[in-house]
Formats: structure tokens, sequence, C-alpha cells
């Protein structure tokens, strides 16, 4: 991608003035569920007994990736809008029976106006959770629809890309294959070593994160996503007994709502930074973080935690304090052209690559090459589904 020069800044600037400009009715708003990834994946719902911790780790159809769905907006203009959102067959619930009616014959251009209705008109049961898991699939789709109508890519709308590769880290468990795609910052999830908080898995867990050091070397970053498992107690034991590992951060090692514990974490932990982020909502959630100071480094998800609108919001009230922002799966195209264009993401989480995915995964993820991102050049979100593929995966959306 070539220099910013000053005429090209001022044909982003004039692309930029002329997305709001005109009209795009919307004429139809699908949803369907995404199939990335199993259930499975994310626990079981086969329980030995009352007492299962299996209990505690069944997740459901609802969240993460195995809940993703894929919002469809059209407009009158012939406009088609794609945004990834969560929440699953719940969340689409939502949208048929209730956002639906505020979004069908509005201008799609007003993006941020109609976040604002859909979180207000939803507040009573929303305000987190489910309905900002909706809302999030279709700002994220309107963002598209927008780019799309101005002839550019997102990013360029947001002001230009502040970089012209976005370093990317890894997250999986074949650190071998990710360090031969050139990725030099790699992140191992509990589910890689088993997720007790016993002293046999905390032994487990450090023999694991030592092999792990091991492939990668000793310049490259190493982080570990305790999924929500752990106590204060512990991840202050466990960030002591580690200290050789060298890790960079220790994601989500508390349960979101232990807003207290995540302060005293991060004030009194020692050689590592403390995450989180993935499951808290909008601006609003995010400006208790860091008013708590409760997390060193932010990570919204901006398919299910508000969409681009609360995201690049997220991201400057984030720089005002001092706090680097990397959203989760900041390496699927809805995602990156936030973090192309805002100085304060310094990193993109992989969405898929160097990990065994599925052709719709990939059509959802942006050009990389050795170990970086690259600002998507398509108009828009920078979505490409034929009707095959749209069959394949989502065929409710396919007609």
């Amino acid at each position: 991608m070539p220099r910013t020069t000053r005429r090209a800044f001022l044909c982003q600037a004039t692309a930029a003035a002329r997305a709001w400009e005109g009209r795009q009715k919307i004429v139809s708003v699908r949803a369907a569920p995404l199939p990335l990834i199993p259930t499975s994946r994310f626990g079981t719902r086969e329980f030995k007994s009352d007492h299962d911790p299996a209990r505690w780790r069944w997740f459901g159809p609802f969240s993460q990736l195995a809940g993703a769905i894929l919002v469809q907006i059209r407009t009158d203009q012939g406009i088609t809008g794609y945004g990834m959102g969560g929440g699953g067959t719940a969340a689409i619930h939502i949208i048929e029976n209730h956002l639906k009616d505020l979004l069908t014959g509005a201008n799609a251009l007003n993006v941020e106006m109609l976040w604002e209705q859909m979180y207000a008109a939803s507040s009573f049961y929303g305000r987190r959770g489910l309905a900002v898991m909706a809302i999030s699939g279709i700002d994220l789709a309107l963002w598209d629809i927008l780019g799309q109508h101005a002839g550019q890519p997102v990013w360029r709308l947001l002001g230009g890309a502040v970089k012209e590769r976005i370093p990317a880290y890894y997250t999986g468990g074949d650190f071998e294959r990710a360090g031969k795609l050139g990725f030099k910052a790699f992140k191992m999830g509990l589910f890689e070593a088993g997720g007790g908080t016993d002293k046999e898995s905390r032994e487990r867990l450090l023999a694991a994160l030592r092999k792990a050091r091991g492939i990668i070397g000793a310049d490259a970053r190493l982080m570990i996503d305790c999924l929500c498992r752990w106590n204060v107690e512990y991840t202050l034991e466990f960030a002591q007994r580690a200290a050789d590992v060298n890790l960079y951060f220790i994601e989500e090692p508390l349960s979101p709502d232990d807003l207290a514990g995540y302060q005293r974490l991060c004030r009194e932990v020692k050689g590592v930074r403390i995450a989180s982020g993935e499951h808290e909502f909008t601006r609003y959630g995010f400006q208790e973080l860091l008013h708590h100071q409760a997390a060193h480094i932010l990570q919204p998800d901006l398919t299910w935690g508000g969409g681009l609108s609360e995201g690049r919001k997220i991201a400057t009230l984030a720089a005002s304090d001092g706090v680097p922002v990397m959203p989760h799966r900041g390496g699927s195209l809805f995602a990156i052209h936030l973090v192309a264009s805002h100085p304060n993401c310094p990193m993109a989480e992989s969405f898929g690559t160097g990990e065994p995915g599925n052709e719709m995964m990939e059509r959802l993820t942006p050009p990389f090459e050795n170990g970086f991102y690259l600002p998507p050049e398509k108009p828009g979100i920078g979505v490409d589904l034929p009707a095959a593929v749209l069959k394949k995966y989502t065929p409710a959306l396919a007609g």
C-alpha cells in the first residue's frame, strides 16, 4: 500500500464525506446461523453427576463462534451488506421480532443513529449479552453498505490506514505451523493443557508453556487465554511461577463480572499484563474497566460487543488512558478495519489463519502475508459471498 500523499488524503476525506450523502433505503433484514466451529469445541452436555465440573464449562450454542450469525441487509439501490454477530438463534429471534422493525424503510447510511436507536429500544431487556450481539451483526452490515456506497474500504472512511501491514498473533495449538506462516506472537488456550486450578493442572500448564517457548524461541511473544476459570490468588501465584516463560499477557483469568478482582490483579501482578474485555459490551462497559484500571490491554469483540460503531469509540477512550486495544478475533474482516485505522490497536488476533477451517471462515479473513494482515481493498467490509457459498453455509440467506 503506497504512502499516503496529500492528494490521497484529500481523496479519502472526500470519500468519507460522500459516504453519508444520499439514501440507501433498507428493504430486507435477514440473519442466519453461521457454523464456523462446532458447539462441542467449548464443552459437552453429557454430565456424569450434578457436581460434574463440565457443567461449569458447557457454554452452549449461543456463545463464541459456535453461536456466530450472519446478518444480511439489502437496500433499494441494490447494495447488500454483511455483518457477523453472535448469540446464535436467540439473537436471530431478537433481530426478526424486534430490531428489524427499526431498520426496514430506514436509511442504511445513518449507521450510528440506527445503533443508538437499537440500543435504546432494546435497553429494557438488553444493554449487554444477546441484544448487543444482535446489534453488532447489524452494525457491521450497515458499515459494509456505507463503504460500498462510497466505493471505498471501510478503513478509509475511518481516516485511512495508520500501518501498511498489521502485526498478527496466532491463537491455537499448532505453534510450529504458525511459526512457518511467519507469526511472531502466539497465544495458548487452557484447552491445550487442561483447565483445572489444582497443583497438578498448574504444573501441566507450566510444562506446556515451557515447551511452547522452546518451539517459538526466546524473542517471540507468548500469551495464555484462561477462559475465565481462575481466581485472583491462583492467577498471582501462577504469574510468579511462570516468570521464566516471560508471558506477554494473561487473558481473562477471572469472571468478566469480577471487576474488583481484575483491579487487584492489575495492581499487584508483576512482569506480565492482564488482558480482558472479550466478554464486555459497548463503550459503557469498557468505561468501567478503564475507570477502575481493571485491564492492561482491552480486547473487545466487534462481532458481539457492539460492532464497529462501538469499537472505534472504545479504542479512542482507551487511548486517552494509555491502554492498548487488541480486538478479539481482530484478524477477521469485521475487525481489521478498526485495527488498520486506529493507532491504539497494535496487533490483530488470528481468525482461522493457521487453523483447520472452512471456506466461509477463509472468506471472512483479510489478506495474510508472513505474519501480517493487510488492509482489504474491496469496498465496504470486504466480504465476498457468492450464492454457492451462501447456499452451503447459510442456505436461509441464499435466496
